[in-house]
């Protein structure tokens, strides 16, 4: 009977995710390790122009193809300007709140291949000099980096090689608990990237024959709206984002069962798609939500807009505190890997 999910084995792999630096822009080296996966697995793939990676498994059905993407870019952010005390300025890479990265520890990439270590501070922090410490606005304007390198000035912020347009990316603080929850930054897809690897990973040492030919899309762009747009084949019938599940006020989603997106803000998600989806959970028992995510968007709805004629659904475990400090439960990562296998070994809806 096949193991659907290695517990250890999808955490260890998570881990080295989250803790491979990836803002959108900057995702060289976790592209790397995805390929060096795919590679110990013997699964055919190969890399676009745009640097995400495709892999693909033929199945018995050569003529209609399913697509499964998941994102490795993450949130994170650029040099902006180096102030005259030698201290950061930032641009944000994708959709967060600044407050959600202040006092958080960062790296500076340079562009030597110097990693540079830094936090992520208001100008005004210290209440024992700014009166307004608390109350001014988390903003561009007063959010900064604090380098750890004995820097007074522009000059020598420079003269370690630090220069605008760097990268900066964000102390991911990884943690898996005794109860069973995972803690950590970038969740968001690298959770859902996990999976799909580890799915990968079971078809070819289970020699699974999977009904239609399936491509696994690692997409590296999503992040600022763009990641799985370009080169799905033209075969592409059915095409699945495995993304997060976004938790809060009204939402049915939670840490604990995979969530099925109905509806994000791009509208809604191709009915039948996602009643099959639904239905597979029901049958094979997995523990599932359906929901709406007001203020999202995805892979699969980005291909939409970009004119490709697939039906498109989303679905992926559920993350609390999305764009912040996230966490799930390995309960939702499992109900997941359980959904990912059913459907690719499911016929397609006729």
């Amino acid at each position: 009977m096949t193991t659907v999910f290695h517990e250890k084995r999808t955490i260890d792999l998570l881990k080295r995710l989250v803790e491979t630096p990836s803002p959108s822009g900057y995702t060289d080296k976790v592209m790397k390790l995805i390929t060096k996966e795919l590679g110990e697995m013997a699964v055919t793939h190969k890399t676009t122009n745009k640097g995400a990676v495709i892999a693909t498994i033929e199945g018995s059905d050569t003529g209609r193809h399913r697509l499964l993407t998941a994102h490795t870019d993450t949130l994170g952010a650029m040099v902006k300007e180096i102030k005259s005390d030698g201290r950061l300025k930032l641009a944000m890479i994708g959709g967060f709140n600044w407050n959600a990265v202040e006092g958080e520890y960062c790296l500076i990439h340079t562009a030597s291949g110097k990693d540079i270590r830094g936090t992520i501070l208001m100008h005004q922090t210290s209440v024992h000099v700014y009166k307004n410490a608390g109350t001014k606005e988390r903003s561009a304007e007063n959010i900064e980096v604090r380098i750890d390198e004995k820097v007074k000035d522009m000059k020598g912020t420079r003269g370690l090689g630090i220069e605008v347009g760097d990268f900066v990316s964000f102390d991911p603080r990884f943690e898996m608990t005794d109860s069973g929850f995972v803690k950590s930054r970038h969740l968001d897809d690298k959770a859902s990237t996990a999976l799909v690897l580890e799915l990968i990973r079971t078809l070819q040492e289970e020699k699974v024959q999977l009904p239609h030919t399936t491509h696994f899309y690692i997409s590296n762009n999503e992040e600022i709206g763009y990641g799985g747009n370009s080169n799905i084949p033209e075969e592409t019938v059915e095409y699945i984002a495995v993304d997060m599940g976004a938790m809060g006020d009204g939402q049915a989603t939670d840490e604990y069962t995979a969530s099925i997106c109905v509806k994000d803000a791009s509208g809604p998600y191709h009915y039948a798609l996602t009643q099959h989806l639904a239905g597979l959970c029901k049958t094979e028992d997995i523990p599932f939500k359906l929901d709406i995510y007001p203020y999202y968007g995805s892979d699969a709805s980005a291909a939409i807009r970009a004119g490709f004629d697939v039906k498109h659904a989303l679905f992926g475990p559920g993350i609390e505190s999305s764009h912040s400090l996230e966490r799930t439960h390995v309960d939702s990562l499992k109900s997941t890997a359980q959904l990912l296998h059913a459907y690719v070994t499911s016929a397609m809806m006729e």
